[in-house]
């Protein structure tokens, strides 16, 4: 980071600090909340997004810049906030977070208690895989911002991550309610659930970990209320005439909304001005349907690939979004011609601004590791003011304000202006042609 007038023109104010940041889901929803957040990223193409984005970020390793640059995260930071990259633990992934549950656990006690960090990381280093060890980060930070003179703990901390590691949110709530060892004396209000983000207004089904805790002055942390039914798909019993039969708003009792589909969020984004969605070629007359087939299996066989109306929530968006097939008819799946989710509608499915400026490569996979950020406007809303977001609040989160060339220039520089603290590689220089995102 340099140039000072620079940060201070872009980070005066910032409350919340976002680790693992990815493109900017947590940091879109505070945008519409209201607040401003800084981001530490270690993926260029993820950062050349946020900057296209006006978004404050240090392209940085989370645990280098924790261990070496701290001072530099901005003093008016009272809020952490992160999702550490979930592979390890995923149900897609290799398991080997899973096996080590217990192991991790072990350690943000190890942590807690005092013992010496470069033995515990020596231990972590021998898991095999260091993704693992990511989890443990938030913790470190917050114990970094207690030990560290002239800082503040946290006020409030917002961790989110997949089911898998529900049990690790729950050894942090405890300890975090106990304030023992390294805390310091320093207790929080501490909660954590599961939540299905189609219950949230998000069009599709994924479900996440997720971890609020808070200085006591505010009252208990109280758990999201749900703005929308749960998906339920009973296998089997649904076929493509079924599409016409779900029922509406008005035909259920219950006084939350139903669930949004894949044909609402698209259609409603591709009516907004200036629209990258163009669903026109998802039409049959002036009815949007088509079906989605998965790039997944289903129920244990590889081969069995699943399958979403229209009318239904997306599957969960993926890093392999672009890989799942789109066909407008029977005729056209047994023809083999398929069409493809664009990366603004697959945006659109993770409640992104329908024109959110993705940048540099690997789009796809910057959409699948981003927070849905409306589900993370509903996150912030009870864990920063204790209310869900309002309905003005959620509209206006359809259209990204535009940014400057000189703003993105700008938090380039901030994020990127010492290359030499960038993650390595990431700035490889091949004779005298640079290698990096556009």
């Amino acid at each position: 980071m340099n140039s000072p007038e620079t940060q201070v023109h872009h980070l005066d104010g910032v409350r919340i600090l976002d680790l693992f940041a990815g493109p900017g889901g947590l940091d879109v929803a505070a945008h519409f909340l209201g607040f401003k957040s800084i981001g530490i990223e270690w993926d260029r193409n993820a950062c050349e997004t946020r900057y296209a984005a006006g978004l404050p970020t240090i392209h940085a390793d989370v645990s280098v810049m924790r261990e070496t640059r701290f001072d530099e995260i901005p003093r008016s930071v009272d809020v952490l906030a992160g999702g550490p990259p979930c592979q390890s633990f995923s149900v897609a992934g290799n398991g080997a977070g899973r096996r080590a549950l217990d192991t991790v656990k072990e350690f943000i006690h190890r942590l807690v208690d005092g013992e010496d960090e470069a033995r515990i990381d020596k231990d972590l280093h021998a898991l095999g895989d260091s993704r693992t060890a990511l989890v443990l980060e938030p913790l470190r930070w917050l114990l970094k911002a207690i030990e560290t003179e002239g800082r503040d703990p946290y006020k409030v901390i917002v961790l989110e991550q997949v089911p898998a590691v529900l049990p690790l949110w729950e050894v942090y709530a405890k300890l975090l309610s106990g304030g023992e060892g390294r805390l310091k004396g320093v207790k929080y209000e501490a909660d954590f659930w599961e939540l299905k983000t189609e219950q949230f207004g998000v069009p599709q089904t994924r479900t996440r970990a997720v971890l609020v805790a808070r200085l006591p002055g505010h009252g208990a942390v109280e758990p999201l209320e749900a703005t929308h039914l749960p998906f339920e798909l009973h296998r089997g019993k649904r076929n493509a005439a079924q599409a016409d039969m779900l029922p509406t708003d008005s035909a259920i009792p219950e006084t939350k909304q139903r669930w949004i589909s894949m044909a609402e969020a698209l259609d409603a984004a591709s009516k907004l001005q200036g629209s990258p969605v163009d669903v026109a070629r998802l039409r049959t007359g002036d009815k949007m349907k088509f079906f989605v087939v998965s790039n997944y299996g289903s129920g244990g066989d590889p081969k069995n690939r699943g399958r979403r109306l229209s009318s239904e929530p997306a599957f969960t968006v993926t890093g392999k979004i672009s890989r799942n097939k789109v066909y407008k008819s029977i005729a056209e799946y047994e023809a083999g011609r398929s069409d493809r989710f664009t990366i603004p509608e697959s945006g659109v499915l993770q409640t992104f601004p329908h024109n959110f400026p993705w940048s540099g490569k690997d789009q796809a996979q910057q959409v699948g590791n981003a927070v849905p950020p409306r589900l993370g406007m509903h996150v912030l809303g009870r864990a920063l003011r204790g209310n869900a977001p309002s309905d003005k609040e959620l509209a206006a989160a359809s259209i990204w304000p535009s940014v400057s060339r000189t703003t993105t220039e700008d938090l380039r520089r901030l994020g990127c202006g010492d290359q030499s603290q960038c993650p390595p590689e990431s700035h490889k220089v091949i004779g005298s042609r640079r290698k990096s995102a556009p």
